[in-house]
């Protein structure tokens, strides 16, 4: 039988959590997650895990930050006066933004904290800095 390799084709399910078990993804309900391995489209510790499975393995891995959506970086959370945010926004926490970075591309920040004078903004991955594990089912190799 095959085993998945770069270059193929394949398609997982997967249930995604978190270290307490909280579940942040799956595609239990739905359609497998559908990629070519070795793009780099997927974060590299789910498509270290699925290199070298068949169709029909299923396994438990743990990826750590830095094989899933990095380490946290402080740098990326600023604080923003209000006076310096459009008229019509209604900052809440929580709240998703898309900004604009030096280079032109665009970054979405979460609106972390709320005072009578700014905003803090976070451009942090959410699952950045988390150790994420993944239940995997490879479906199809192609």
């Amino acid at each position: 039988m095959t085993q998945a390799k770069n270059g193929d084709h394949v398609e997982v399910h997967y249930t995604g959590k978190l270290n307490d078990g909280t579940v942040f993804d799956s595609s239990a309900d739905g359609d497998p997650l559908s990629f070519t391995l070795g793009e780099g489209k997927i974060i590299e510790g789910f498509e270290d895990a699925i290199r070298g499975m068949k169709t029909g393995d299923k396994k438990t891995v743990m990826i750590p930050p830095d094989k899933g959506y990095g380490l946290r970086n402080d740098e990326m959370v600023i604080d923003v006066p209000l006076n310096q945010l459009p008229k019509d926004l209604n900052p809440q926490e929580g709240q998703q933004l898309q900004l604009t970075n030096q280079d032109n591309q665009p970054i979405v920040v979460v609106i972390t904290k709320v005072t009578e004078e700014s905003i803090t903004l976070d451009g942090n991955p959410p699952l950045a800095g988390r150790d994420l594990t993944f239940d995997l089912e490879l479906v199809t190799i192609a």
